[in-house]
């Protein structure tokens, strides 16, 4: 572990990798074809340069597989950082009942506001302290994340959600969400 040029090492070849199937597609897979692009779209054919459409068919070959690469890339420097990296792995804790009620009133409140009221800005330790003042019954409730690490070494593990910068409402909402309930477990 910690080897600097095991991760760079391990950092190219999942770029390579991803190169690889991205041109594969682009020249063998799914290549451009003039004829069939003017005939599924005459009007766009006879407005704008072969070129153009080129173009951005090989972008959007391009930018659409690399939103999983962020994950990739993550989790082969967390092996090399830590030991263990799984992407996509669920959690399951139980959280009181109040408590799970209050997440969703709170994470509501962010993003709805009240006719007639100003907004409301997140406050990451009011949010906290009143949904630790819920009660209840301790509910069964699984988190996925989009990334777990475990050190091999401390045993000390971590979760995290992946977010680009490009952000949707309810990604983030569900984002926050998950981080809150995985800290319900965890105090």
């Amino acid at each position: 572990m910690n080897n600097p040029d095991n991760v760079a090492i391990a950092i190219q070849a999942v770029i390579k990798t991803l190169m690889n199937r991205v041109m594969d597609k682009v020249l063998n897979e799914d290549p451009f074809i003039k004829e069939k692009h003017h005939s599924q779209k005459p009007l766009y054919a006879a407005l704008v340069p072969d070129e153009i459409f080129k173009g951005s068919h090989f972008e959007r070959r391009f930018v659409t597989p690399f939103g999983h690469v962020w994950e990739k890339l993550a989790q082969v420097v967390a092996k090399e950082a830590h030991g263990e990296c799984t992407i996509g792995h669920s959690i399951t804790g139980n959280i009181r009942e109040e408590r799970l009620r209050r997440i969703q009133e709170t994470l509501n409140k962010l993003e709805h506001n009240q006719k007639g009221q100003q907004k409301v800005s997140p406050d990451w330790q009011a949010e906290l302290a009143y949904v630790n003042a819920g009660g209840g019954h301790p509910i069964p409730v699984t988190v996925v994340c989009d990334l777990f690490i475990r050190n091999t070494t401390t045993d000390q593990c971590y979760a995290f959600e992946l977010k680009g910068l490009c952000q949707i409402a309810t990604k983030l909402k569900s984002a926050k969400k998950k981080c809150s309930n995985y800290w319900q477990w965890n105090h």
